[in-house]
């Protein structure tokens, strides 16, 4: 394929190619250096400029969609609140076949191709790589680059931080990445091997000239750009200069973390001139504690967004580990699966359920907001209620409530798809009950995959609230929910089907409510089994 622009040796960081229709350059750091590239294109993915454009064709292409792993590359960037346990840094495993290019500007990137080190002219193997070799966990070898980068990710946020690597860690740490070789077994048996391995041989990134490096960045990064082309990807690192964007260009596709997005590129082939990308806004990468609410930023990644409602409401984790595989959570954001407003999106049911506001914010004047419970902002199959100039800024999602008064919560999660993780929902069913003396003092279900919108069972609410919960309770409400909507027939299931499974998690609510935990996978050893 024709390669797209000048391309800069990716070794150099003492010359950059000529400026040529005004884009905005690419810089980031790779082998320890700052690569600059001009002229990309602004839905030009990370994989195609690895592959065509710096001949880096160790990272694969598989299934350009976010679904394999094959592609997985390592970016890092500077914590803008507060250190990690393994430094100032934040190494995440991402797809880099539905990444922007531009969307890597400021962050240090490695590939399968950077791990290697020279010693007196001698390459040697990074230990994740010798861990592979020794464990045997390559077979074909098309998965081995993603398995290996998200091995890589793993040594750097938990080994080097001297944590322990559980099998459970391991593979939650390498989900999202398929090998169809049936190889599992020992590709995990590699991640087990890493803290013993590192305890020989230390190999931890040398954070402090990449800082150094990300700091000079930043630094030309503040210098005025003149966009002279139509074409432009914005990256602003202000709530201001992306209010003040998205008021001048309205038209302007808005990417928050590109995960479908992304997809609309590589299976449809689209193409916008400009892109304005919020994933860099400081203010909206927060997530802010206050007494009866968090508030969650809508350029907070999938990850740390689960990670934060997990800690108010840990029920929750097994649901968040199933949302997607880990390069997915890393770089899809919650409010960028909130703004698009997909059916069958599993954070809607679940925000609508624990009684969410979304906070939408634009500047004319002066800077407005408006604030509405998440069920209220979607109109129809991926229509929503925002301005053309509005941005879906924050997400309020209330915490847990104890109270004489509303007694004790009762949450829980479902999430029904052919794949454990990784894989889009047939049906999202979250219910939430306040129970107090054994009545339903409040109740909140969100439901997805089941109508054109993430919607709220309000029928089913109503037929359980004021009412003592009871497994009679529990059928009736059972019966109401699969009445209260026509869901359609399509690749994942069939109306009836889907109807069938929400019956069915009702009763399976009841059951769990009652300390049944032989239902959930998640609670099972290997024990079980035998």
């Amino acid at each position: 394929m024709k390669k797209r622009g000048p391309v800069l040796d990716p070794r150099s960081s003492q010359s950059e190619a000529p400026v040529g229709r005004g884009l905005k350059p690419i810089r980031f750091v790779r082998r320890g250096e700052i690569v600059t590239l001009h002229d990309v294109p602004p839905t030009r993915t990370l994989l195609q400029v690895l592959r065509e454009d710096l001949g880096l064709t160790g990272t694969k292409e598989g299934c350009g969609e976010g679904d394999c792993g094959a592609c997985t590359v390592v970016v890092a960037e500077l914590n803008p609140d507060a250190p990690t346990p393994s430094g100032p840094l934040q190494f995440k495993t991402i797809n880099s076949c539905i990444r922007f290019a531009h969307a890597v500007d400021g962050m240090a990137l490695w590939t399968v191709q950077d791990l290697a080190t020279q010693a007196g002219g001698v390459e040697r193997q990074h230990p994740v790589q010798e861990a592979m070799v020794e464990h045997h966990g390559s077979q074909c070898g098309f998965c081995t680059p993603g398995f290996v980068m998200g091995l890589f990710g793993l040594y750097e946020n938990t080994v080097c931080a001297g944590q322990p690597v559980s099998r459970g860690l391991a593979q939650r740490q390498l989900s999202g990445n398929l090998c169809r070789c049936t190889g599992y077994r020992p590709i995990l048996d590699a991640a087990q091997s890493l803290p013993k391995r590192h305890r020989a041989r230390p190999c931890a990134v040398d954070q402090a000239p990449l800082i150094e490096k990300l700091h000079a960045i930043q630094s030309i990064q503040k210098s005025p750009v003149v966009h002279p082309s139509a074409e432009r990807y914005d990256l602003p690192t202000t709530l201001a200069e992306l209010l003040a964007l998205r008021a001048d260009f309205p038209k302007a596709q808005l990417v928050a973390g590109g995960t479908d997005v992304g997809l609309w590129v590589t299976k449809q082939h689209r193409h916008w001139p400009h892109v304005i990308d919020l994933t860099q806004v400081t203010a909206l990468r927060r997530i802010e504690a206050y007494p009866h609410h968090l508030a969650i930023g809508a350029g907070v990644s999938l990850e740390s967004a689960f990670q934060a409602l997990c800690e108010t409401r840990p029920k929750l984790d097994n649901f968040a580990s199933r949302f997607a595989g880990l390069p997915v959570r890393n770089s899809g954001t919650l409010g960028g699966n909130i703004a698009n407003g997909s059916p069958i999106g599993d954070s809607m049911p679940l925000l609508i359920a624990l009684g969410a506001n979304v906070v939408l914010m634009r500047q004319d004047q002066v800077v407005r907001h408006r604030e509405m419970p998440i069920e209220q902002l979607y109109t129809g199959y991926r229509q929503n209620v925002m301005r053309p100039d509005e941005v879906l800024a924050w997400i309020k999602v209330p915490k847990p409530v104890a109270s004489p008064t509303l007694g004790h919560e009762l949450l829980r999660a479902y999430k029904i798809a052919k794949r454990f993780d990784d894989d889009i929902s047939a049906v999202c069913l979250v219910i939430r009950l306040q129970l107090k003396d054994g009545v339903v003092k409040t109740a909140s279900l969100g439901v997805g995959g089941v109508a054109a919108t993430p919607v709220r069972a309000r029928q089913t609410e109503s037929c359980l609230e004021g009412q003592v919960w009871s497994e009679a309770l529990a059928q009736s409400a059972a019966g109401v929910l699969q009445k209260e909507f026509n869901p359609l027939s399509d690749l994942r299931g069939s109306s009836a089907y889907r109807i069938a499974v929400l019956g069915g998690l009702m009763r399976r609510f009841w059951l769990e409510s009652q300390g049944d935990t032989s239902l959930n996978l998640a609670t099972l050893s290997w024990g079980d089994f035998a």
